[in-house]
């Protein structure tokens, strides 16, 4: 199976290169090489490589930049995706385009189901939502939006890669008890692509994450306890609770991004509860 996969140096993106079955023929141009926001690059790429599928984890992701450069985010959440896909119609391929639930307002308190109707608060979301409705509408059951949310890998740029560098620097963090989410190990993300890129049957809007839900607040815990355990700190770092609206950031974030992942658990995926998950990464990050 021939695989173009776009983002490779992202956090997701790296985890999906390092996950490549062996029967994958896997080509993950750079940037210089493929910029899906030029058309003509995009088109001339594709009709000279021709791949069976399309995965789709470049991003515009800073939350808050976004809000100063709309234009840039469109670009690359929205305008980079639709040359993606008319592209991928073009040759008969399928296209897995990666998203978020920052495309929800976060006013709920249960799991978003993929076909709850989006409202999202910010020009990332906006602009991740577009890119969803863009994909799908082009290329319809050759098509999988996956949403998730929280991603975090060992490596950086990660929200845990920031919280180990944090702690292991300070004697005491600040982290929101008022966001609730599902966080997920880009490792799990990229799996669940894989298992997505040979079921061509499977299409449409998908939600996937690690099990349970916690705060900012859970998750610092969480890992500093897990750092302290497999030695990644040499002493306890205190973690102080704070409210989501203290924090003057130029986004607005949902305070609740949980989704609802059974539709593809009812396929046969597990999902791991996240702080099991965690503990697993960070012991494999101790290892190495």
């Amino acid at each position: 199976m021939k695989v173009l996969l776009t983002g490779a140096t992202g956090v997701v993106g790296r985890a999906i290169r390092r996950a490549t079955p062996s029967h994958v023929e896997l080509t993950a141009p750079p940037h210089s090489e493929l910029d899906i926001v030029d058309e003509t690059s995009v088109s001339r790429w594709m009709r000279d490589h021709q791949p069976e599928v399309v995965i789709n984890a470049a991003a515009y992701l800073a939350a808050d930049k976004a809000e100063q450069e709309p234009e840039r985010a469109h670009a690359v959440n929205a305008t980079g995706p639709m040359h993606l896909a008319r592209a991928a119609r073009e040759c008969g391929c399928r296209m897995i385009q990666l998203s978020t639930a920052y495309v929800f307002d976060g006013n709920r308190r249960i799991p978003y189901r993929p076909d709850d109707l989006p409202d999202p608060l910010s020009v990332y979301g906006r602009t991740k939502w577009a890119g969803e409705k863009i994909c799908l509408d082009i290329l319809a059951e050759r098509c999988v939006v996956l949403r998730s949310s929280w991603i975090y890998a060992p490596d950086a740029p990660s929200i845990l890669a920031t919280l180990l560098r944090r702690m292991q620097t300070q004697d005491e963090i600040e982290a929101a008890i008022d966001q609730i989410g599902s966080p997920t190990a880009a490792s799990e993300i990229a799996s669940v692509v894989w298992w997505l890129a040979e079921r061509s049957s499977i299409h449409g809007v998908q939600h996937w994450s690690d099990a349970g839900e916690a705060s900012w607040y859970d998750f610092a815990l969480a890992t500093a306890e897990h750092a302290r355990e497999y030695a990644l700190l040499e002493r306890a770092v205190k973690v102080k609770p704070t409210l989501l609206g203290d924090r003057q950031n130029a986004a607005h974030r949902p305070r609740f991004s949980v989704l609802d992942s059974t539709q593809l658990a009812s396929h046969g995926l597990h999902q791991t509860p996240w702080r099991e998950r965690l503990r697993q990464v960070i012991a494999e990050l101790a290892r190495d």
